[in-house]
């Protein structure tokens, strides 16, 4: 899977690295804000039993 990522991102080697660290960026951002939050709203504190 990782492999066939790396052959799609264009450029040298730099450039992918690049590329992939934004996009890897991308995705914390997108689960932060978006993703987190709306699982919140469905979980309740007093289910967690962690102690």
């Amino acid at each position: 899977m990782y492999a066939a990522l790396w052959k799609i991102i264009p450029g040298p080697l730099w450039v992918r690295i690049l590329i992939a660290v934004v996009a890897a960026a991308a995705v914390v951002a997108a689960l932060m804000m978006y993703v987190f939050p709306w699982v919140d709203a469905y979980i309740s504190p007093k289910d967690v039993t962690v102690k």
